[in-house]
């Protein structure tokens, strides 16, 4: 089977999630769980019909046993790669080929994560992460991990194209007047670029409002065969293509901190669903940080190389702009609770059924695209509506 021939044969049917910004008293199996089932009865079937699971932790190595025990999942097709915050939009793609080739009929791509309100010692797990996920080449330098990698490549974004701090900071703003236009999202003030520039430095040139959130969440989405979601409860959300890369996982080993694996994802997602930046309507981008828009606009194609700071200036990407972009307010402003990829899938499903409130938007193709670790694993899909097949 091609990869042109899964264009359109699976589709998103249900959406949950639980636990947004602050869930107090409750873990991380406890969210999930309360996701999942909403997602599952979001698309009109009981957990007894779910015979696929796709999940993953930060804090948890073999994740998908406790999951499918908690749940009472006996599934016939399980992934539990961890890409970091891609995760979730990668897992479409190895379930996509379950679906399609019989291993299963309905799979549940779910995440759970407290780490706002979680007792666990942090300093612990930190440890436990040096050891399970060691980085030899930046460790002895005892960098502030991930956002001194993300500083480093802001900073020759900056130094290469001479891309401004207040260009960043109009990524922030744009996601903030986005996030108030979403009751579920946590941060509801407003935000100027005066405010983002003044904010207390983080790792120079970041400031604390161009990194994104701390909260508690969890997201759950449930995928079958484009034959069988039309019969369900509400409008498909289809699955047009979905492409992975993997160039690096430390930041010191990227070879050209300006340009991501998002360059060949993108790439290798627009051709497999015969499609190209002109036909997409709306953007759910991984915005860790401002500067992660910025590249991904840059690599996804939809400005050159170099462009993406004055791209955005002048509210382009914010509510009236030119171009949609992170409509639920995204990592910076909806809320993140450690990674962040799932929710890129349930905004552009709400987007498509045109479910999505004061912030919807017309669109038949929506480009969600997930980062994982630091700027190290970049996965792109292609969503779009019956219309695009």
């Amino acid at each position: 089977m091609s990869i042109e021939q899964q264009r359109g044969g699976t589709a998103i049917v249900g959406i949950g999630h639980a636990g947004l910004g602050e869930a107090a008293g409750y873990t991380d199996m406890e969210i999930l769980a309360q996701a999942a089932q909403r997602a599952v009865l979001d698309a009109g079937l009981r957990m007894a019909d779910i015979d696929g699971l796709c999940t993953c932790s930060a804090s948890a190595t073999m994740w998908a046993m406790p999951v499918a025990e908690y749940l009472g999942l006996r599934p016939t097709f399980i992934d539990s790669t961890m890409l970091g915050g891609s995760s979730f939009v990668a897992h479409l793609g190895p379930s996509i080929h379950a679906l399609l080739t019989g291993q299963c009929k309905a799979v549940l791509v779910c995440y759970g994560s407290t780490q706002r309100t979680s007792t666990l010692d942090r300093a612990a797990v930190g440890k436990m992460r040096a050891v399970l996920d060691p980085l030899p080449f930046e460790a002895p330098y005892q960098p502030l991990q991930p956002i001194t990698s993300y500083a480093l490549a802001a900073s020759r974004h900056m130094h290469q194209y001479g891309t401004t701090r207040a260009q960043l900071a109009e990524v922030a703003v744009a996601a903030r007047a986005w996030a108030r236009l979403n009751p579920d999202a946590y941060m509801q003030d407003p935000l100027t670029i005066e405010e983002v520039l003044n904010a207390r430095m983080v790792s120079d040139p970041l400031s604390v409002r161009d990194c994104c959130l701390l909260t508690d969440g969890a997201g759950a989405f449930v995928l079958t065969r484009a034959d069988l979601a039309r019969d369900l409860r509400h409008k498909p959300a289809y699955v047009l293509s979905c492409a992975t890369e993997t160039w690096h996982r430390q930041i010191s080993s990227m070879p050209d901190l300006t340009v991501t694996a998002a360059s060949r994802s993108g790439a290798r997602a627009y051709a497999a669903a015969g499609l190209g930046p002109k036909d997409v309507d709306l953007l759910c981008l991984y915005d860790a940080f401002t500067i992660n828009v910025i590249l991904f606009l840059e690599d996804l194609g939809f400005c050159p190389k170099g462009e993406g700071g004055r791209f955005v200036t002048g509210g382009h990407i914010a509510p009236g702009g030119g171009l949609a972009v992170n409509t639920n307010g995204g990592g910076l402003s909806f809320g993140h609770p450690g990674m962040y990829g799932v929710f890129l899938v349930l905004e552009a499903v709400a987007q498509l059924r045109g479910t999505a409130g004061a912030r919807q938007q017309s669109a038949d193709v929506v480009l969600v695209h997930g980062n994982g670790a630091t700027l190290s694993s970049q996965s792109t899909a292609l969503l779009g509506s019956a219309a695009t097949l």
